[in-house]
């Protein structure tokens, strides 16, 4: 685990890497995958300079779009629990991070403050979002994921991972639809 320099955002790793660069992004919207009828959750930095995807399961892009949308459920959802645990034991969800990719899978952080201690813990990007929609968390990437994910070829066919990447490429704005479900 690596333990991140709050608040600011150059990132320690005790790794033995150089300072990573965070990159504050939001949420810009969920869609599915025309080709693979994935959802996928479209990150955006703050200038639109920078898009990064990441394909997520059905019941996470569910949690994802429930909390977008401010549905309540009858019960709580694995994230509100999670949400419940954090605050019960009186520690503070300070941001999540995005924080590196191999083999085409994508690993987060979950960066919490308890006892004025810092602690992270590992976390599937997905459930990581889940968590920082409901307790408002920023959400930081790695540059070096971006830059990463630029590399990945999403899909089996190289025509379909070509096709999927102009897709992306050439995205506007309006067409963030919300997920269906």
């Amino acid at each position: 685990i690596r333990e991140y320099a709050y608040p600011g955002i150059r990132a320690k790793s005790s790794a033995g890497r150089h300072p990573a660069m965070l990159i504050e992004m939001t949420i810009k919207g969920l869609m599915v995958d025309p080709i693979t009828n994935m959802p996928i959750v479209i990150l955006r930095d703050e200038d639109g300079q920078r898009v990064l995807p990441i394909w997520v399961g059905v019941f996470e892009a569910n949690a994802i779009a429930l909390q977008i949308e401010n549905i309540e459920t009858p019960r709580p959802m694995t994230h509100d629990l999670l949400r419940n645990v954090i605050a019960d034991l009186k520690a503070d969800v300070d941001r999540i991070t995005l924080c590196d990719l191999k083999e085409n899978t994508f690993y987060a952080l979950i960066h919490l403050s308890l006892g004025g201690e810092a602690v992270a813990i590992d976390a599937r990007p997905s459930d990581a979002i889940a968590l920082a929609l409901r307790v408002r968390a920023p959400i930081f990437v790695e540059e070096t994921v971006i830059d990463g994910a630029k590399e990945l070829d999403f899909s089996p066919g190289k025509a379909d991972s070509e096709q999927l990447a102009k897709w992306l490429e050439d995205l506007a704005p309006e067409e963030f639809g919300k997920y269906k479900m």
